[in-house]
């Protein structure tokens, strides 16, 4: 099967929209360092190295778009698809020279004036202190902000190639979970477990596995449980939360299993299975409210107020979910406090959980679309209450 992926003609169109968006909110250029953003407009999965790498993209009507790197890293940099359609040119700098006279230079000649004398800026979220110092230094006279204030809202957005990589790594994902419990878990570790896991998912066509909770009987009520050398027993459940990227695009799913080791006298505890409906009919419920236009917030609101009504408020002690793309957790968040509408286009998880501190607890996490009129869930795999014989 041929794998998803980004036309790499996609990336100067990505480069043109940004452009404009900065440039209607006043600034002069965006600087955009190795991460997310930097793979978003420029198809680059740069290493971060202490060496600066900048996307510098001018605002200016026509300007060249540029990509300073460190010579020693020309080669891929010259490859990445932006770069190699000539969307962006390269420029590069020699180990004993300052890269930041190099961006001044080229942020000088595409604004046609000296860099000291522009007013505003944007850097990427994660551009290390040192570098926007270093900025800071060759741009006395900018007025630093975020570039995410510019890219977020073209990044919340998918486009069809996106949502079918992110749709590939969700199934990816929901087939490394039905292997992990359909096979043998008694007796094992949990981080025995836990590299099976991320085994399977470069198996079944991640790029790699970037998260692998598997938290058994009193550590399922531990949310972001690291796995360790508890041995998992039967007459107990195991959450499985797991992750990674597939053509840089993240998968994130969780099922809660129940292990009864093939005895009718080892079925889920009653209070359990009690706690595992009332989450259960919570996720559908917050999953069925997805639609454009409703606040971020009110899908967390339907989740929250489905478990707060059985009795178990206290023991959901997260937010509903998070955006996901190229990042694993990126916007839109489904919290509390964010009134922002959510958008056709908008992919995030749903992913409710009760957690009974010293006993037991469960989530159930799917990858969910906004469509145009309604929901539409790229994990297929059931979210009944799993009893297996591990």
């Amino acid at each position: 099967m041929t794998r998803a992926s980004i036309p790499a003609e996609r990336f100067a169109e990505r480069l043109e929209r940004a452009r404009s968006v900065a440039a209607r909110a006043g600034l002069d250029a965006l600087l955009v360092g190795v991460g997310a953003d930097l793979r978003y407009l420029a198809g680059y999965a740069a290493l971060p190295l202490e060496r600066l790498t900048l996307l510098v993209v001018p605002t200016a009507p026509g300007s060249p778009v540029t990509l300073v790197a460190p010579r020693l890293e020309a080669a891929p940099a010259r490859a990445c698809p932006a770069a190699a359609t000539g969307a962006v040119g390269l420029a590069t700098w020699e180990e004993t020279e300052d890269p930041m006279l190099l961006v001044a230079s080229v942020l000088g000649a595409a604004a046609g004036r000296p860099a000291s004398a522009l007013g505003a800026v944007a850097v990427s979220d994660s551009l290390r202190a040192a570098f926007v110092l270093g900025l800071q230094r060759v741009l006395p006279g900018a007025r630093f902000s975020l570039a995410s204030a510019v890219l977020r809202e073209l990044r919340m957005r998918k486009d069809e190639d996106e949502i079918a990589l992110l749709r590939e790594a969700a199934h990816a994902a929901d087939r490394v979970v039905a292997q992990i419990a359909a096979g043998r878990l008694v007796g094992r570790t949990e981080a025995d477990v836990a590299h099976e896991v991320r085994d399977r998912l470069v198996a079944e066509g991640h790029d790699q596995s970037e998260f692998w909770i598997v938290a058994s009987g009193p550590n399922s009520a531990s949310p972001h449980h690291e796995p360790g050398e508890r041995v998992i027993r039967a007459g107990e459940p195991v959450v499985i939360d797991i992750g990674g990227t597939l053509g840089g695009y993240g998968s994130d799913i969780t099922r809660t299993i129940w292990i009864d080791g093939g005895d009718p006298a080892l079925r889920p505890h009653p209070d359990f299975a009690r706690l595992y409906g009332v989450l259960r009919d919570a996720q559908a419920a917050a999953t069925a409210a997805v639609r454009p236009g409703i606040p971020a917030e009110a899908v967390d609101a339907v989740a929250r107020d489905a478990i707060t009504a059985a009795g178990f408020g206290p023991n959901f002690i997260h937010r509903t979910g998070h955006g996901i793309g190229l990042e694993g957790h990126e916007d839109p968040y489904l919290v509390a406090g964010n009134a922002e509408p959510l958008a056709v286009a908008n992919a995030f998880s749903i992913e409710p959980g009760i957690y009974l501190e010293g006993r037991f607890g469960a989530r159930i996490e799917d990858i969910v679309v906004c469509g145009e009129s309604g929901p539409v869930i790229l994990n297929e795999m059931t979210r009944e209450l799993q009893v297996v014989p591990g």
